[in-house]
């Protein structure tokens, strides 16, 4: 086989791998629910990434649950309406250090989740006060949930960001 029919060949699988990929996240996309969940933004941009915001997404917990702010536990995530929920479970896929907020207990996932942003837009991250930073990701069985879009929530209203 010729140098370049190796290149070719390689270029090939590439172009297969990238694609079932994308062909995934499309169906993961179109049959896993989907929720919107309150964010805490940090690390808006890395060189060799490209241009993007790190969220670290806050997961309310079922008020019944027996635990205290600053532990660390595994939950269960669900969807409540639209809306991204937990449940504490020893044996669920995602690891969240837990935090009180108004009153109520909250679930910090430990991974976060990078969405990526233009290079022509400013950062949605940087948002002034009164109102919060959501994103709306989809709700895999096992694994941290995956961002689709970003929204802002402003007096009790959900509003989706329009980033293209």
């Amino acid at each position: 086989m010729t140098a370049r029919r190796a290149g070719i060949a390689l270029a090939v699988v590439h172009a297969v791998l990238v694609g079932t990929l994308g062909l995934k996240l499309l169906s993961d996309r179109a049959r896993l629910p989907r929720a919107w969940a309150r964010t805490v933004p940090f690390d808006p941009d890395l060189p060799i990434r490209g241009r993007y915001v790190r969220l670290r997404l806050e997961v309310p917990l079922d008020p019944n649950d027996s635990a205290r702010a600053g532990e660390y536990r595994r939950v269960q995530l669900r969807t409540e309406g639209d809306r991204l929920c937990g449940a504490l479970d020893e044996a669920g896929p995602v690891g969240v250090r837990l935090d009180s907020v108004s009153g109520g207990l909250v679930a910090g996932l430990d991974e976060a989740v990078a969405f990526f942003i233009p290079e022509h837009i400013p950062d949605p991250s940087i948002r002034p006060s009164g109102e919060e930073l959501w994103a709306e990701v989809t709700v895999p069985r096992r694994g941290p949930p995956r961002p689709i879009r970003l929204g802002v929530r402003r007096d009790g209203s959900l509003t989706p960001l329009d980033i293209q």
